[in-house]
């Protein structure tokens, strides 16, 4: 502390200031901390005031020479450690040398069990270590002697959300077990030096005069010891904290589907973040993250003999059911759900508004229930979105009510430090928000150079990404798709075209849009292969469904072409004529890309199309796959793109490559067929039932 500030990480002249002996410095613990920022005081932190900043910063790892304990004698003067206490507050793994030998590492060791801290041996054997010796005659219930399973302690802490921290003792470097032995006899020279002369009962004076005694018996010889001491613990921490982040991020072989368990007594959120989120877990940047709608479905369903003109005026016998929506956080889950079958997948965070009432604790407490990040729920005073469903005794919507004024009122400042703070790879967004919100996110992730993936959720909103294209056209010289990639099905694919063809987009009068469509160079061959391709049936297995003759007849894939310009990549849902990639690979990806290597076949059902400036059009059919029977189409869309979303952020290049791109679609077809055959809007086997074909994703 400096200046009454506190710091983490100091710089030289910092060091300087605080080891010279001339100016005046104060030892801070927990109960010092108020005093000494209102008093602008300097100090340095004592292990107990450093787990509290470790843990305020989220450092889930600090490496310290010796911590505090139990004093000698402490049964007649109560004299222990602030340093114990804190650690069942703070999770954060605490590396040191052991307890320093000054103290009563008996009565330190019954102490940390009754506090329920796990005290971790470090080495071959659970001998723990007295700061200058590499053992002190006690031993300890665990061992670890590696650092990947250290970090695995405490990364199952933070996701079963145990507050409290974990001390790894580490013994002092094998070379400095001699020189050990003597000094700890000097050491128990200056305990009985400190007993005769009153010392031993000055509280906090009593350590440091012990240390400097010790210096001095030892002739500086202990400061040695201590110096290397310190660097062996803080090479071990270093280690610990390395492959803790590569847990955290998903980069090592630990199961990623754990389910969190609320805290005791979830206390409201603080700043951005939903009810109930523990602020102090700290958790990894996401790489991919999704936002829009989150909602609590409630479906009301009328019995079977019920009549109709009865029930007018007056409530009707029936099942009620809740269930989790919206199409962000369907979406999500579905992303969520592949992701944590994987054993090197990225993360990912759902991102939308929640309201302080009775369903956004549910929608919390719920969303935590099924393993997913929560702090990315975002406060608000408005009414947590709901749909209201009532359905006939056959499962028709009769009618109901949908709630979802909390998504309009979301602004893009509210969003925006999410995308700040984890800098993701991949940001897709729902068609729920207004234009005015979802140009500023957009807007926000051109500039930054973040991928975006739209999903227009209903025809209705799926043209709420239009002015901001717009804009994007009229006032900046674009040089490439401001989307990257865009979801819509058949419906929302013509209404997207038919209106940014009309006033007052006129899409096919920029002279960009002209450049880009002419450099494909989709001349005579195209439109003889489409042809070819168009005369395919639907699916080989059931021919009752048709051709794809709506690629030409109902100028489906016209449309899909002269909108690339905008949208990079096109995955058109198909319902069950199965899905349709268009897109356009940029010159410096088609050079490496395997597609380069490819040419038209329509038996394959793909078109290739090499470009006048070496880009290359692919526009590939893939059949739906067999329904035995629906219980359910809520959710199957949002299936289907959280599906491809959890493929192209776990491999950017996913569409790129031929079979990556069969892949996906497989796995995106698959994860849409089981919410079918679930009253979900996810359905919970998609895990399961995907998690060998995703795990190559």
């Amino acid at each position: 502390m400096l200046d009454g500030r506190i710091k983490v990480g100091l710089e030289r002249f910092e060091l300087e200031r605080l080891a010279d002996p001339d100016r005046k410095k104060a030892k801070i613990s927990r109960r010092d901390i108020a005093p000494a920022v209102a008093s602008k005081a300097d100090g340095g932190t004592t292990c107990s005031a450093t787990l509290i900043f470790s843990a305020m910063t989220g450092i889930k790892v600090f490496s310290t020479g010796g911590m505090g304990g139990v004093h000698r004698g402490a049964e007649t003067t109560m004299d222990i450690s602030a340093d114990l206490h804190e650690l069942t507050r703070c999770p954060v793994g605490l590396v040191s040398a052991g307890v320093k030998s000054i103290l009563d590492i008996g009565r330190t060791l019954e102490y940390l069990e009754t506090l329920g801290i796990p005290v971790v041996a470090y080495g071959e054997g659970r001998d723990f270590p007295a700061f200058f010796s590499r053992t002190s005659g006690f031993t300890v219930p665990w061992s670890v002697n590696d650092p990947l399973l250290a970090a695995r302690i405490l990364y199952t802490q933070t996701e079963l959300r145990l507050q409290n921290g974990a001390i790894f003792a580490v013994p002092i470097p094998q070379e400095y077990e001699a020189k050990g032995e003597m000094i700890q006899g000097l050491v128990n020279q200056a305990i009985a030096e400190s007993e005769a002369n009153g010392m031993s009962k000055r509280g906090k004076d009593v350590t440091p005069w012990l240390l400097a005694r010790v210096v001095e018996l030892t002739k500086g010889e202990s400061m040695e010891s201590n110096m290397a001491l310190l660097r062996n613990t803080a090479r071990v921490g270093g280690q610990i904290a390395n492959q803790y982040a590569k847990l955290a991020s998903g980069r090592n072989n630990l199961a990623t589907s754990v389910t969190p368990l609320p805290a005791e007594e979830p206390a409201a959120g603080v700043g951005s973040a939903g009810p109930g989120i523990e602020e102090d877990v700290a958790l990894p940047p996401a790489d991919l993250i999704i936002i829009g709608s989150a909602a609590v479905d409630i479906t009301a369903q009328t019995m079977t003999d019920s009549d109709t003109r009865l029930s007018q005026h007056s409530t009707s016998p029936g099942k009620v059911s809740l269930s989790l929506g919206g199409v962000a956080r369907n979406v999500a889950e579905a992303s969520h759900r592949i992701l944590a079958a994987q054993e090197h997948a990225t993360s990912s965070l759902l991102v939308a508004p929640v309201g302080e009432d009775v369903l956004g604790k549910l929608l919390f407490e719920e969303t935590q229930r099924l393993g997913m990040r929560t702090d990315g729920f975002l406060k608000s005073d408005k009414r947590t979105a709901v749909c209201n469903m009532v359905l006939d005794n056959t499962g028709n919507l009769v009618g109901g009510v949908a709630d979802m004024d909390i998504t309009q009122a979301i602004t893009d400042e509210q969003i925006i430090p999410q995308l700040r703070k984890h800098i993701p790879k991949l940001v897709a967004i729902d068609g729920n928000f207004s234009p005015a919100t979802t140009k500023g996110i957009v807007s926000y992730c051109i500039k930054n150079d973040i991928k975006v993936f739209f999903e227009p959720t209903s025809v209705i909103k799926s043209t709420s990404i239009l002015p901001l294209i717009q804009d994007l056209l009229v006032n900046t010289d674009l040089k490439k798709p401001p989307i990257a990639f865009f979801s819509p099905n058949l419906p929302e694919l013509v209404h997207v075209y038919n209106t940014i063809q009309a006033e007052p987009y006129n899409l096919s009068n920029n002279s960009y849009w002209w450049t880009c469509i002419d450099s494909m160079g989709l001349g005579s061959a195209f439109r003889m292969d489409l042809e070819q391709l168009a005369r395919r049936n639907a699916t080989d297995l059931d021919v009752s469904k048709g051709t794809l003759s709506f690629l030409i007849d109902q100028g489906i894939a016209q449309m899909a072409v002269n909108l690339l310009p905008i949208f990079q990549h096109l995955i058109i849902k198909c319902g069950e004529l199965g899905a349709i990639v268009v897109m356009r690979i940029d010159p410096e990806d088609a050079a490496t890309s395997p597609w380069g290597r490819q040419r038209s076949n329509p038996l394959a059902r793909y078109v290739v199309v090499q470009g006048n400036s070496k880009e290359i059009i692919v526009l590939q059919h893939f059949p739906g796959l067999n329904v035995d029977n629906i219980t359910n189409v809520t959710g199957a869309g949002d299936s289907f793109v959280g599906a491809v979303l959890a493929s192209i952020s776990n491999n950017p290049q996913a569409l790129l490559n031929p079979e990556d791109l069969e892949h996906t679609i497989s796995t995106a077809q698959q994860a849409a067929l089981l919410t079918l055959q679930s009253d979900l809007a996810v359905s919970p086997l998609l895990s399961d039932s995907l998690k060998l074909q995703s795990s190559a994703i």
